[in-house]
């Protein structure tokens, strides 16, 4: 239970958990009271309670008990427009099913279960496509699970996270968070279903969770475009850990992008690649945004169990809705990424593949025993100082490429 002096239960409050009375004034009713008075944590009980948008306060937290379930409503009428963080940047969009901003100390957990209702928005999303190939994420309107903002020393844990319209947990310019436990799932085709985006925040561990989905499992992000690094709203993404987290299905463990300036110090560490685990999960995908400048350094990587078919770390250019804005093309810097105790079985090594000019520097591959399906190894273009170092592939002494290119060929 999250510590707190009082409790109260939404159902005091006239939500009713029978999966289909809408209890979004209820459950903020009950929120708005605890504020008033001193705070405490807002209890969701044993039931199914339909709702949507809510908004956490000051000295309130969260509480889903044991078979219960907060559950969004399919409507986006629920959901009220208002200007949000989304995608590097503020736009009027959808709110997420929980929501808090400038909430310190905020505990959110239980044994129980947000349910984003996700069906209906993921059907949405590809009729939009079906119409136009080159629809974007925000085309049609989709909540997020849950969205956090400009807080300190917040705690996420044990929670279910299940079938989010969009991304399942945002975290937008926190600092000091944990996130521990949680089990977050989504189909296979549900689109950008990211696990947890990691914005602009600082200080941020994400421990011993679950994660099944069809986009990122954890994607570390800020602004883009060519004047990113001047964005005053998106600070660099620092001291980052993941560790003892079990990826079963999504496209990369961890990813920098698709909107991202600087990320630096970033561990992932004792996580595994579970049975269930996509064939073409990455470990570490760093995008090279090319209209974007972005400096990505200190990663290391270690003491990690794979299994499928994927490539444990991926460097290349990112063109998604490439826009100078009339200015120069920036380039990018990636140093520093330290890869080692790996067991397993996976694809690949590494593609190392960076768009002509960027800087790629001081990449250590050391201590590592898989058995592999690629013939090649490793694709390396354009870095210096590579580093192989007591890896076996396949039962065999690996020293890296035959030869090695000074730029992207």
């Amino acid at each position: 239970m999250i510590p707190s002096d009082k409790q109260s239960s939404i159902s005091d409050f006239g939500a009713v958990g029978d999966g289909k009375t809408i209890n979004t004034a209820a459950i903020q009713k009950c929120i708005d009271a605890l504020a008033q008075n001193s705070g405490g944590t807002v209890v969701v009980p044993e039931g199914t309670f339909l709702s949507g948008a809510i908004f956490l306060k000051p000295g309130v937290n969260l509480h889903v008990a044991k078979s219960g379930v907060l559950k969004g409503s399919e409507n986006t009428g629920d959901y009220p427009t208002m200007n949000t963080r989304i995608e590097g940047h503020f736009e009027p969009w959808l709110p997420a099913l929980v929501n808090a901003d400038g909430v310190d100390h905020l505990h959110i957990g239980g044994e129980g279960t947000l349910d984003g209702s996700g069906q209906v928005f993921y059907d949405a999303f590809y009729a939009a496509r079906d119409v136009n190939r080159n629809v974007t994420n925000l085309a049609t309107p989709r909540p997020r699970l849950m969205f956090i903002s400009n807080s300190r020393d917040v705690q996420v844990s044990g929670l279910k996270f299940l079938n989010s319209g969009f991304w399942n947990l945002h975290l937008y310019r926190c600092q000091n968070v944990l996130v521990d436990g949680l089990n977050i799932e989504a189909p296979e085709r549900s689109p950008s279903t990211d696990g947890i985006d990691v914005d602009s925040c600082q200080q941020v561990t994400i421990q011993n969770c679950m994660i099944a989905n069809n986009d990122d499992c954890i994607a570390l992000k800020g602004s883009k475009g060519p004047l990113a690094m001047d964005d005053k709203d998106s600070p660099p993404v620092e001291h980052i850990r993941v560790v003892g987290c079990t990826f079963l299905r999504g496209q990369s463990f961890v990813t920098c992008g698709s909107e991202a300036t600087i990320v630096r110090d970033v561990t992932i560490e004792n996580c595994k690649a579970g049975p269930d685990a996509s064939k073409a999960m990455l470990v570490l995908r760093l995008k090279l945004r090319t209209d974007t400048p972005q400096l990505y350094e200190d990663f290391h990587i270690r003491d990690l169990q794979l299994q499928g078919s994927g490539t444990i770390l991926t460097m290349a250019p990112w063109a998604q809705f490439f826009d100078l804005k009339g200015h120069p093309q920036p380039c990018r810097t990636v140093r520093n990424i330290t890869i080692s105790n790996i067991t397993g079985a996976f694809g690949s090594l590494a593609n190392i593949s960076p768009n002509r000019g960027d800087i790629v520097e001081n990449v250590t591959l050391e201590n590592i025993n898989v058995n592999l399906q690629s013939a090649r190894p490793m694709i390396v273009n354009g870095v210096t100082n590579l580093t192989v170092k007591n890896v076996k592939i396949n039962g065999k002494d690996y020293n890296g490429p035959a030869t090695e290119s000074s730029s992207r060929l």
